[in-house]
């Protein structure tokens, strides 16, 4: 199968597709705010519509069982395989496939619905991805998005790894979390779309701080690739800090860390 990604998203499709099937685990701790963008979409029955980075297939999941015919899409082989097989074993039908979402190989207009939970805000070149989602969602149809804030949880623990990233290239590529300002959303998708915002909290809860890193460690592309770059020292030095830093979230019962997002819904012009 011919991947269709572009040169410049080799490298994060690499690195999103290493976390695997454990990915679905990433997925189940933010299954609070996909359920919630997925009823803020409202899939119907018989309605076609595309699930957007789509990792393991969470997100599809939910859209199908509501009666939907989906496409979920993403840049990494090895999450698209796992979000076919897990589809398969739920009896569901679902139709995944390798892509790039600011080159998607679909028809303009082809979709009664587009969804993008956590996903699409981490395209290389956000312009270019925007114009994609309008090009192939249909008149008067619809597109929901969740994104994480600028200043919240999941900010926060990007900020954690970034001690241990490389600098970024000059000059920098544009922050995912600017997906977290409606101002820039409306940028993006506002000349396409009529936009409405809602806000939400995802709760993630793991029995301890060192859970949470087996978690991100092992399942989340970013924090996995980064850890297998450093050496033995910077590694164990990156595990510390991690730890420490969900250990704010501590709760009786292990770890309760509130993240906040926006869910963003849009109608096609």
């Amino acid at each position: 199968m011919s991947s269709g990604i572009q040169p410049h998203n080799a490298r994060p499709a690499g690195i999103w597709n290493s976390g695997g099937g454990r990915y679905d685990e990433i997925s189940r701790g933010i299954a609070d705010s996909i359920a919630h963008c997925v009823l803020r979409l409202d899939p119907r029955p018989g309605e076609r519509i595309l699930d957007l980075a789509t990792g393991t297939g969470w997100t599809s999941r939910q859209v199908a069982r509501r009666g939907a015919e989906v496409v979920g899409v993403d840049l990494g082989p090895d999450l698209i395989a796992f979000a076919a097989e897990q589809a398969r074993a739920e009896g569901l039908t679902i139709n995944y496939r390798i892509g790039d979402a600011e080159s998607l190989p679909f028809d303009d207009g082809a979709f009664d619905a587009v969804i993008s939970t956590c996903g699409v805000m981490f395209a290389s070149r956000p312009e270019a991805a925007a114009a994609e989602l309008a090009r192939v969602c249909r008149r008067g149809g619809r597109i929901a998005l969740t994104t994480w804030t600028p200043d919240g949880a999941v900010f926060e623990m990007f900020t954690v790894m970034k001690a241990y990233m490389p600098p970024p290239p000059a000059p920098a590529p544009p922050s995912p979390f600017e997906w977290g300002r409606t101002a820039r959303v409306a940028e993006l998708l506002g000349q396409d779309f009529e936009l409405a915002f809602e806000q939400g909290v995802s709760f993630y809860r793991e029995p301890s701080p060192e859970a949470a890193w087996e978690t991100f460690s092992t399942g989340y592309g970013p924090t996995k690739a980064l850890a297998a770059g450093l050496d033995e020292e910077r590694r164990a030095a990156l595990r510390r800090d991690f730890v420490a830093f969900h250990a704010r979230f501590a709760t009786p019962l292990g770890i309760c860390m509130p993240r906040e997002y926006w869910v963003t819904r849009g109608l096609r012009r």
